[in-house]
């Protein structure tokens, strides 16, 4: 039919050209529109049904995950390097418990791991040797150590005191005190055949003196008078024997202090050979015990070590003790022996699952800790070697967020390195090259795990196309569905996971009518009527906030209207936004016309998200035309207010003029589109048919109904695509129309092929079902313009239809347009002739 008030419709802004009458325009048929059956949604499921689904206690794990199960059994299945897994999608608590619990069955099939210690390498402490053992095994050794170190400080001293020792000990000194004394006498008999005796001073400073008759002088007189009764020459003599005889003295000095030092290694080897034969057996049953060859060879570097320094085990004499410090406690005192167990699995069944909540580079590689003394001299040592649980998971599995880990300092870096060279080296982060200290270089340790990562789709892309590494060290995605077909399994697994809730968190139950609208809302979460949404949190979610209603009004089982009551109480939570726009459209601040018609002028329909609400606005959208070469003007464009996908929409209507006008005739014409105040910028093609109406009512002249509002995507044909928001467009434009007064003609038309999404609130599905708001679907430019105006769109050549009106409009512009550069070129020609030829060109000027 022909629109209602077209002759009191807005004076267009285009050429005066003759256009046809109104009574000569061929009327539309009569497009059909959407009822309210075909807009109420079909269960796959009865009421029966899904109460029965309630009650049982059928599994409530992932949802429709089943290829991605399968992915990540295949990368835990292969024992392989890159065979670690990325899981996208995957968000909420719940969902990573699953995930985690599949991870557990596995490693319940797997033989447990090892321990790693760590222990000090005795002949290069600055690198602490690594050491593999059987699990609940580094516990057991650090114990040992302590053991043995303690039976060595208790037993080694009362080795020492034994009779045997002492006498061995004795019996050696007196040895060398014989061979001392001998050499002393020869060296006595020597200096009195020779005229010289042998006295000790007071300070013990041996002294020759000359012999007086064959005996040594009673006092120094006696030594003066005989010295100078001797002759110059018998004096110098006996001061040159005297020098002889002391050089004799100096070598057996010498001697003496050599012998000292056999005495010494003497008596050493003794303490050793009776040290070894306490230490040895002790280290020898260790080494029984363990039956690692590893621990063997540390082992014997302690047991080395202990007999090196014997003295650090000796009884210390009262006196020792009075002058010594206080002693530290036996750890501290006995540093180099202990043992820094980094894995334990004692407690361990089968391979370990590590969860990193917090993967920052301290948790998940490790630190080597240090002290600070008083003086401020920093130190640390192999004991302070703090392992992370990237070296935890050894053997096992380690998931972490890869978004998490991915912006901490170091992490991805030094994860890349352990994960493709299969060792990690434990050092500390230093953020600052230039303030490090240098510390320890712990031995790597070999290690075999596999990483389950989380994050997005997005993330992983970045890490795919931008870093080599990722795809040999990821070889497995497993991405989580966000939404599975809606059969009567999908809609019995919903009514399973409330019921289930409802008894983990003692609701109350629910009846088959609230099970029913949760299932409704799990499709519109959708967007898809026979889709439904495979993350279950946004479910139990409602599922609570209904219950608490329900409780609040004392009902003893929860029911739709609780449901109802819980989505409403969510958008009036939120929607301040959204009533403060319809509130300024019902005012007249922002224009929107929602009866009578206009040409070139559209109500469109756009989605507004302000962080967990999404609405629909509509906004008014015109079309000017006039004469010119410019084409198509995008005003948003021009102002820098048009996205790049909205800038593409509106080069597509450049595609369907050109295609369906200009074959016969150029398009010669300037038009602008523009979205009225819209202040904020725009993107998106969901507007395009919306535009192309509008244009087309510019050029044609025939009005638009103003109670339509029009959402859809156009191609270069004419044919109109699916969008996405539609049911917040539908709703929006409902409200707006409910704020301003219902007419009973007001609706939206949308794209056929978004019937499907279509899930509207009881309210508007209400007011279709009695008449007061219409949806009509339309595939096609035609369609739309036929419902929009009433007159048929028909083709070219068919007078009276909008698509002839329209390319009569344009074929007249062009004509004009013609007419008028044939004129201007006749113009400047005829000037041309009255002007004197043109001088002939200079000659060109010489290079400089």
């Amino acid at each position: 039919m022909i629109a209602p008030d077209a002759a009191t419709s807005m004076t267009d802004n285009t050429d005066r050209i003759e256009k046809p009458g109104e009574n000569d325009r061929v009327r539309a048929p009569v497009h059909p529109e959407l009822s309210a059956e075909e807009l109420r949604i079909a269960l796959p499921i009865d009421a029966d049904a899904l109460e029965r689904a309630a009650n049982s206690d059928g599994a409530v794990g992932l949802f429709g995950q089943g290829r991605a199960l399968d992915a990540i059994r295949l990368a835990i299945g292969i024992d392989a390097p890159g065979y670690n897994v990325f899981v996208s999608g995957l968000r909420t608590r719940h969902e990573r418990e699953s995930v985690l619990r599949l991870l557990g069955e596995k490693a319940a099939t797997m033989p447990t791991p090892g321990d790693w210690v760590y222990v000090n390498n005795f002949r290069n402490p600055e690198s602490p040797t690594a050491i593999y053992l059987e699990p609940g095994k580094g516990i057991e050794l650090r114990e040992r150590m302590t053991e043995l170190v303690s039976f060595v400080l208790e037993q080694l001293p009362k080795a020492f005191r034994r009779e045997d020792f002492d006498q061995e000990r004795t019996a050696l000194r007196d040895k060398y005190n014989k061979r001392a004394q001998e050499l002393f006498g020869q060296l006595e008999n020597r200096a009195r055949e020779r005229g010289f005796g042998i006295q000790t001073a007071p300070t013990g400073q041996i002294i020759f003196i000359p012999l007086v008759e064959g005996k040594m002088p009673e006092s120094p007189e006696v030594l003066n008078r005989a010295m100078a009764e001797k002759s110059e020459a018998e004096r110098e003599r006996l001061a040159q024997v005297q020098g002889e005889v002391q050089d004799e003295l100096a070598a057996l000095i010498l001697k003496q202090q050599e012998m000292m030092r056999e005495l010494i290694d003497d008596i050493r080897a003794i303490e050793r050979s009776f040290a070894s034969r306490l230490i040895t057996p002790s280290v020898d049953e260790v080494k029984q015990h363990f039956n690692n060859a590893d621990v063997d060879k540390y082992l014997d570097h302690v047991a080395e070590h202990m007999l090196d320094n014997l003295d650090r085990f000796r009884e210390l004499s009262p006196a020792e003790q009075a002058q010594r410090p206080p002693m530290p406690d036996l750890a501290t005192r006995m540093l180099e022996y202990q043992v820094n167990v980094m894995v334990d699995n004692s407690g361990t069944r089968g391979a370990p699952v590590v969860l990193e909540d917090a993967p920052t580079y301290h948790n998940l590689f490790g630190t080597i800790e240090r002290w600070v003394d008083p003086m401020g001299r920093a130190g640390t040592n192999f004991t302070r070697i703090i392992s992370g649980s990237f070296l935890k998971s050894h053997g096992g599995f380690l998931v972490l967020d890869l978004e998490d880990a991915a912006v901490e300092p170091g992490v991805w870096k030094t994860l890349k390195r352990s994960l493709k060279s299969g060792r990690m080296t434990l050092e500390t982060f230093e953020p600052f090259p230039f303030f490090s200290m240098s510390g320890l270089k712990p031995e790597p340790i070999k290690i075999s795990n596999k990483l389950v990562v989380l994050g997005g789709a997005q993330l992983y892309n970045l890490f795919y196309f931008y870093d080599p590494d990722f795809a040999e060290l990821f070889k497995v995605k497993a991405e989580m569905r966000p939404a599975v077909s809606a059969d009567a399994g999908a809609a019995a697994h919903y009514a399973t996971r409330v019921g289930s809730l409802a008894r983990k968190e003692n609701l109350p139950p629910f009846d088959a009518g609230a099970l029913a609208r949760i299932v409704e809302y799990g499709m519109r979460m959708a967007g898809d009527r026979t889709r439904v949404l495979a993350m279950l949190e946004p479910i139990d979610d409602l599922a609570r906030e209904a219950a608490y209603f329900a409780r609040a009004e004392n009902a003893a089982r929860v029911a739709a209207a609780h449901v109802e009551r819980a989505l409403g109480e969510r958008m009036l939570r939120l929607n301040f936004i959204e009533e403060e726009i319809r509130r300024l459209i019902a005012s007249g601040t922002l224009v929107v016309h929602i009866s009578g018609s206009s040409v070139g002028q559209i109500n469109g329909l756009a989605v507004l998200d302000v962080g967990g609400y999404a609405f629909g606005r509509p906004s008014r959208v015109t079309a000017t035309v006039a004469l010119g070469q410019a084409g198509l003007i995008n005003i948003e464009r021009e102002a820098r207010l048009s996205g790049s996908t909205h800038d593409k929409g509106i080069m597509i209507l450049g595609g369907f003029l050109r295609s369906r006008f200009a074959q016969t005739h150029p398009i010669a014409m300037s038009a602008s589109i523009c979205f009225e105040q819209s202040y904020s910028g725009i993107d998106g093609d969901s507007a395009s048919s919306t535009e192309l109406y509008a244009l087309l009512s510019a050029l044609a002249g025939i009005p638009l109904r103003q109670e339509l509002a029009v959402t859809g995507s156009v191609d270069q044909y004419g044919n109109v695509q699916a969008i996405g928001g539609v049911n917040e467009k539908i709703e929006g434009f409902y409200r707006v129309c409910k704020a301003i007064g219902l007419t009973g003609t007001q609706g939206v038309l949308v794209p056929r092929t978004n019937v499907s999404n279509l899930m509207l609130d009881p309210e508007t599905t209400g007011a279709i079902e009695r008449g007061q708001f219409h949806i009509y679907p339309v595939d096609t430019i035609d369609t739309g313009i036929e419902i929009l105006t009433g007159v048929r769109a028909g083709k070219i050549g068919e007078p009276g239809t909008v698509n002839q009106i329209v390319d009569e409009r344009l074929k007249a512009m062009a004509n004009i347009q013609h007419d008028r550069g044939v004129a201007e070129t006749r113009v400047v020609q005829e000037a041309g002739q009255s002007l004197p030829p043109h001088p002939p060109p200079a000659p060109p000027e010489p290079p400089r």
